[in-house]
């Protein structure tokens, strides 16, 4: 299985489950990484026998600007389920929020949460 990884991409949003999140907002970092099959597109070198990874990273944008959603594991499902719907070539997905802002009373650098989705066949 091949894969394609959008790295540390960085959004600002206002979802959390206290009402201050869902005023103020903050950043959001998230990665995802799409599990397939490339060995046709590395002898092609055609997009269509591939992800169009800006349309992700697109996709990936309106879910976590939009919302807002109270749980980081509502927005990686979200995202998990529209990448799968949109791209059939996708066998698999893994994709971590991270919320490096959480409004816990202690020292810490971030809180993530990472979700896989599997195409069910």
């Amino acid at each position: 299985m091949d894969t394609i990884k959008l790295t540390r991409m960085a959004f600002f949003g206002y979802h959390g489950d206290e009402p201050e999140e869902t005023k103020l907002g903050q950043r959001f970092y998230i990665d995802v990484e799409l599990h397939l099959d490339l060995s046709k597109v590395g002898e092609t070198d055609c997009l269509e026998d591939s992800v169009n990874y800006v349309a992700v990273y697109q996709m990936v944008k309106e879910r976590a600007e939009g919302g807002p959603y109270k749980l980081l594991e509502r927005l990686a499902g979200v995202i998990n389920a529209d990448v799968l719907a949109a791209f059939p070539l996708v066998d698999e997905i893994t994709t971590t929020v991270h919320k490096p802002g959480s409004p816990i009373p202690g020292i810490l650098d971030d809180v993530s949460v990472t979700l896989t989705k599997k195409r069910e066949k």
